[in-house]
């Protein structure tokens, strides 16, 4: 069994924390389960353009506010609270938190992390050949 208290990732190596976005990997590939969930800040007025040709993305949004833009079609959606999406089409976007806040979510990733993945010049993670 698995425990684990956010407290204790932060400020460690699985607390990635860049310009744009903090995350906290909770549940890693080395965990066995077969996905990797993290605890996500996009920090206010941040606009990340990713697209995950690697990995499937599920993202619940428990604080903020913002939007993802569908790079394929155009279309955009607001997101807050109690949002969920999914990007199980491997879908390039655009995520912006709003000016004046920040967004908080967990995501959950397949196939899992490692932990020190950051987005390469496509805003994609890498597939760990490990």
């Amino acid at each position: 069994m698995l425990v684990r208290k956010l407290e204790d990732i932060k400020g460690t190596e699985n607390d990635v924390d860049t310009d744009g976005w903090n995350s906290r990997r909770l549940i890693l590939k080395k965990d066995n389960m077969g996905y990797s969930v993290h605890d996500t800040i996009i920090k206010e007025g941040a606009e990340l353009h990713m697209w995950y040709k690697n990995h499937l993305e599920a993202v619940y949004l428990t604080e903020g506010k913002g939007e993802i833009e569908d790079l394929k079609t155009g279309e955009i959606h607001q997101l807050e609270k109690d949002t969920i999406y999914a990007l199980d089409q491997h879908d390039k976007h655009i995520l912006r938190a709003n000016k004046g806040t920040h967004m908080r979510m967990v995501c959950v990733f397949n196939p899992p992390v490692t932990g020190r993945e950051v987005h390469d010049e496509d805003g994609a993670y890498g597939l760990d050949e490990g």
